[in-house]
């Protein structure tokens, strides 16, 4: 597992590179408990994931994969989706000003997420029924991003994904987001170009981490 670590204001950025979920999850727990007792200053995790299917709270069973492939069930909210090469996952673990605003919170993950789409040439928008971001025009409604967070004691944890260049064969085993019909894309299928993560992280992180900074305490 590679680090880089930046600190900005008082949120503490960290690109971990490659870390399998599990090992993910229990640092987020670790952290998630020192923000909350005021132990150590608000942290982004960047990372990817090897390939893993995740369910929320809110999974249905025929959301699952229908060949028993293996499923780490999650305290997000939102239902069952996938992780893997070619996707950044951002955890924001920060002590929200408005705790009570998780809506709130989504949204403007939603935003910044659009304009990073955009900064690349790709048209996004929000699905005001549907959480993430979509693209969205006569081919059909396209999930290229996705959010699901946790809030205990006013600190987020989990939170969201961007397909760059993933191998979007995965998502055929399951209902993603537990949306039946919808279809997944990433950065590189709509500009039909080879991308990297690596192109697309500093980004990404440059555009969210002062949204993080004005919603945090």
């Amino acid at each position: 597992m590679s680090s880089t670590i930046s600190i900005v204001k008082s949120l503490k950025v960290e690109e971990l590179g490659v870390i399998d979920y599990l090992s993910a999850w229990e640092l987020q727990k670790q952290i998630q408990e020192k923000v909350a007792n005021n132990q150590t200053e608000n942290r982004l995790l960047m990372l990817q994931h090897p390939s893993v299917y995740t369910a929320g709270r809110r999974t249905q069973l025929a959301d699952r994969p229908i060949d028993n492939t293996p499923v780490i069930d999650v305290d997000r909210g939102g239902k069952i989706t996938w992780h893997g090469l070619g996707q950044i996952v951002g955890y924001p673990i920060l002590r929200l000003k408005n705790s009570t605003d998780v809506v709130g919170f989504v949204r403007e993950l939603e935003t910044t997420l659009i304009q990073v789409c955009e900064l690349f040439g790709v048209k996004a928008d929000r699905y005001c029924e549907r959480s993430g971001v979509w693209v969205r025009d006569q081919k059909g409604d396209r999930k290229i991003a996705a959010i699901g967070l946790r809030v205990a004691k006013g600190v987020t944890m989990h939170g969201f994904a961007l397909n760059v260049n993933p191998d979007l064969s995965a998502y055929s085993k399951i209902i993603p987001c537990g949306i039946a019909g919808a279809q997944v894309t990433s950065l590189a299928k709509e500009l039909d170009r080879s991308m990297s993560v690596d192109e697309v992280m500093p980004t990404l992180i440059k555009e969210i981490t002062p949204v993080l900074e004005r919603l945090s305490q």
